[in-house]
């Protein structure tokens, strides 16, 4: 990430441009995809872009699964409880380059709980749109263990296995805005 590529200063998350989504195992067969449609983040690039700083929130009331009875269901004290805990949280603690790509460290908050996450980190690179904004685009995924985070339901099948999984893929697909 070089320092003409990516201009020092505060960067807003387009969010009609941008992805959180995720997917999980479901009756260990296949993967449930969905995403969240409310979230924020700032992207903070000082002169050095390598010492960049993100903060970013989730509206866990607004995830979507495209099956309103199951997003209920995730909403409910079984899953995220969202009464009690309507949003989740990141921010970062470190970047550090791998190859051609990076690595971000940083708290993750979910339903009250707190824990560290690396995201593998693609910056797509930057430009000048025709209304002479400057926009940047990433790429991150990590995977987290939902029980880490309080998310413990067991739903265990008759025939051995589980109906959701442990492991929880996340993909950020981001494009930001820089704020003049």
């Amino acid at each position: 990430m070089a320092a003409q590529e990516l201009k020092a200063g505060t960067w807003k998350i387009d969010a009609a441009h941008s992805t959180v989504g995720f997917s999980v195992r479901h009756m260990m067969v296949s993967k449930v995809h969905g995403r969240f449609e409310k979230f924020d983040a700032t992207l903070t690039v000082p002169e050095d872009p390598t010492q960049s700083s993100v903060e970013a929130t989730i509206d866990a009331s607004s995830i979507n699964t495209d099956n309103a009875d199951r997003d209920n269901h995730i909403r409910s004290a079984d899953f995220f409880h969202v009464e009690d805990n309507p949003e989740f949280s990141f921010r970062s603690t470190g970047l550090a380059a791998d190859g051609e790509d990076f690595v971000l460290k940083g708290d993750l908050t979910i339903k009250g709980r707190t824990n560290p996450v690396e995201l593998k980190l693609e910056f797509n690179g930057s430009t000048l749109d025709p209304y002479g904004l400057d926009r940047a685009g990433f790429s991150a995924t990590t995977q987290i263990s939902r029980k880490e985070f309080g998310v413990d339901i067991e739903m265990p099948m008759d025939g051995g296995g589980v109906v959701i999984g442990d492991k929880i893929t996340i993909t950020i697909d981001a494009e930001f805005t820089h704020q003049a």
